[in-house]
């Protein structure tokens, strides 16, 4: 990802935020390119996020992945803040392929990818996943004129989005968990970057919070 001052100002903080919970948390499916929607829990968690939000790290501006589930807790986000969304296809999570919406036990007939460039049959590989991540990643700073944007996406998505940042080798195996609705802060100043917080789960209650990974 290439950082370039001029583009966007001295100071750019991006927050990260994760859909709420969707009915394949319920129903024990793989999601991926699944298009699930939320649930009422899933609901009531994304009101709290945006509350939290719109009290503490209000944006300038929302994208969204077009998925139901990411879709509707951007939409709810700007409500509740009266930012304006914009929807990017190029932020929907890591494509599962057949995996997609099979119960968790059936989807062991298909043979894990075990190699970067493998792929699920009719899905993408996680080199291709990274890349297009990536790229909508330095889009999106690159067109970026506001002090605060937002992100509502998934987990591989954030995922991905803090391996670009940090700069993290495509191959390194590491995983950042993001709870439902967790919010990151990320900040880049001039040429320093500067991580404020991480998965920030702090307006759901305790009992959400355990129900949330």
């Amino acid at each position: 990802m290439v950082i370039e001052k001029k583009k966007w100002g001295d100071i750019l903080q991006i927050l990260l935020i994760r859909h709420g919970e969707s009915e394949a948390d319920i129903l024990q499916v793989h999601e991926g390119r699944a298009d699930f929607e939320l649930t009422d829990r899933g609901r009531k968690q994304v009101r709290a996020m945006a509350e939290k939000v719109k009290k503490d790290f209000l944006p300038e501006i929302i994208y969204a992945s077009t998925l139901k589930r990411a879709r509707e807790t951007a939409t709810v986000l700007s409500e509740v803040t009266g930012v304006p969304l914009q929807l990017e296809e190029e932020l929907m999570e890591y494509n599962n392929g057949v995996q997609a919406g099979l119960a968790f036990e059936e989807a062991k007939k298909y043979p894990r990818p075990v190699h970067l460039h493998d792929r699920y049959e009719e899905g993408e590989s996680h080199i291709e996943f990274c890349m297009r991540i990536e790229t909508i990643f330095s889009k999106i700073l690159a067109a970026s004129t506001q002090k605060r944007i937002a992100i509502v996406a998934h987990g591989g998505v954030i995922n991905c989005l803090l391996r670009s940042f940090f700069h993290m080798p495509i191959s390194q195996d590491f995983y950042f968990l993001n709870g439902d609705t967790g919010i990151s802060l990320l900040e880049i100043k001039e040429y320093r970057k500067v991580v404020h917080f991480l998965n920030n789960t702090s307006h759901l209650d305790a009992d959400e919070v355990l129900k949330s990974f």
